[in-house]
Formats: C-alpha cells, sequence, structure tokens
C-alpha cells in the first residue's frame, strides 16, 4: 500500500486534499481525521503538519508527500521534489531598514532573522556570504525595530507588511516555492508512486486547459489551426456541408476568450468551450 503525507491544516491542506480528490483518490470528510485509507486505490494518507512530512518522507517512513518547497529545502531531509503542484505560491526575500542594504554583499557579518533558518543557512553558504541567522517561529517582522537582527528573510507578497515595519525588500529573490509531491532522494522507481504523479499531471494540464471545438471552412482550416495548434494536433473532422469541417483543440484556459476572438473574426463558427476534468498526456 502507498503511504501518502498531507498537510493537516491550512490553506495548503485544503488545496492538496482537493486535487487529490480531482486525481480520484479518496480524501478526509472531517479535519480530525490524522489517517485515511483508500482501498479502492490501495493508498493510506497521513494527515501531518507541513514543516514534518520531508522528514517522514526523507527516512522512509512515507513513500510520498505533499508539502512546500521552501519547507522541503528548509528541512535538510533526505528527500527531492518529484513534481510541482501549481498552488501555494510564496516568494522568499531579503528586507533590511530603508537605505540600510542593496545587495546581498551587504549581509556580511550581518544578523538575519528567519523562521526558515535552514533554507537561509544554505543559501548564504552556497554563496559564500558570512551572517548569522537567528532562528525565529512566526512574524520576523518586528526582529529589526527589537534589535534581534540587522535584516530579515520572510515570505514577500505585497510588501505592506513589510513597509508598515519600515522595512524594504533587497536583492534576487531568495527562493521561490510552491506545494510539491517529494519522496525519499535515490528510491528506485516505484509502480504506484508512477500512477499517483501520472493523476497529479492530469489535474494540472485538466486545470490549465479547456477544450474548444469549432466549425471552419475548408480553406481556412490552416489559419485556424494556426491559431489553435494544441498540444500535438487538432482533430479536424469533416461535416455533411463538404465545404465545412469540424475542429478540436486543446487551448490554454487562460487565452480562451482571446482564441474565440481569433477564431470568429478569421470565419470560424459554432465555437464551444468544455472543460476538462482529467486527462492523460
Amino acid at each position: 500500500m502507498l503511504r501518502v503525507a498531507v498537510p493537516n491544516k491550512g490553506s495548503l491542506s485544503e488545496e492538496a486534499s482537493e486535487m487529490l480528490r480531482e486525481a480520484g483518490y479518496r480524501q478526509r470528510r472531517e479535519s480530525r481525521e490524522l489517517v485515511l485509507v483508500d482501498a479502492a486505490n490501495d493508498v493510506e494518507f497521513f494527515f501531518l503538519r507541513p514543516r514534518d512530512i520531508a522528514v517522514y518522507v526523507g527516512s522512509g517512513t512515507l513513500d510520498v508527500g505533499v508539502t512546500g518547497r521552501d519547507l522541503l529545502l528548509d528541512s535538510g531531509a533526505d528527500a527531492e521534489e518529484v513534481v510541482a503542484l501549481g498552488f501555494g505560491g510564496s516568494t522568499f526575500r531579503f528586507a533590511a531598514r530603508t537605505g540600510t542594504a542593496t545587495s546581498l554583499a551587504d549581509l556580511e557579518g550581518r544578523r538575519v532573522a528567519t523562521s526558515y533558518a535552514g533554507l537561509v543557512e544554505r543559501y548564504l553558504a552556497d554563496r559564500e556570504v558570512s551572517a548569522r541567522v537567528v532562528r525565529l517561529d512566526g512574524a520576523v517582522e518586528t526582529a529589526v525595530r527589537l534589535g534581534v537582527a540587522d535584516v530579515i528573510a520572510d515570505v514577500v507578497e505585497t510588501g505592506t507588511t513589510l513597509r508598515a515595519a519600515g522595512l524594504e525588500v533587497f536583492g534576487d529573490p531568495i527562493l521561490r516555492s510552491e506545494a510539491v509531491l517529494v519522496r525519499r532522494t535515490g528510491v528506485p522507481p516505484d509502480d504506484a508512486v508512477g500512477v499517483l504523479v501520472r493523476r497529479l499531471q492530469g489535474v494540472l494540464v485538466a486545470r490549465q486547459y479547456v477544450l474548444m471545438d469549432y466549425d471552419v471552412r475548408v480553406e481556412l482550416v490552416e489559419k485556424a489551426c494556426g491559431i489553435t495548434p494544441g498540444l500535438e494536433s487538432p482533430t479536424v473532422s469533416p461535416l455533411h456541408d463538404q465545404g465545412w469541417v469540424a475542429v478540436r483543440a486543446m487551448v490554454p484556459r487562460d487565452r480562451t476568450n482571446q482564441v474565440m476572438d481569433d477564431l470568429y473574426a478569421l470565419g470560424a463558427r459554432a465555437i464551444l468551450v468544455t472543460g476538462i476534468h482529467a486527462c492523460r498526456l
């Protein structure tokens, strides 16, 4: 039986469970459930703290798990990323009082406060910057004002919270994170893991694409297919009226309306869009 770790709370938990549900796996109905067996798919799910998941997987206790890339790297566990899952995105940046730091070199000899000490220590070591990393739990924005640190390293979205604390970001991002599926480093291929990965990748594609059907005159097929090339090639079928054909292709979801406008301007008609619930490529 495949053993899978899933975050037990927060938005990461909700989105991971929803994605697994779309992939055809049974998921818990109550947050109090910590273990759930999906007998139909021969999978056992364990709902754990996101920060602990990479450790369990890296030790071989569990086969795979869903966690954040940031948590994976911060843990130092013997685990590796298998596939990015497209949700839970975040960006890690350095921030300091306005005008006190502008580049990575300005961190030399400074104190850096963060909740991700392992991640920041490795980042600095890889770039041969000598700084003291101060580990804090929770919000770190006040660390500079309280004299605990000179610089902070934290998740930055709009920067509003940092500006309110008198801080500004500088330098390149430390990391762009998102939810990832992880497994123990160096383990041989496993059929059950392969099935899980293909299912998750199918959900990713289904979320990113739609099916578009339309009718177009025969002499315009090549131009129409240039607008909707599909993933490999569109499906073109004859209609009862021999001057027209029906075309079906996968189209990026975020370009749906623009593609419809372009097809209509070309002369295509009966343009229909259908959602994709699952797929295998």
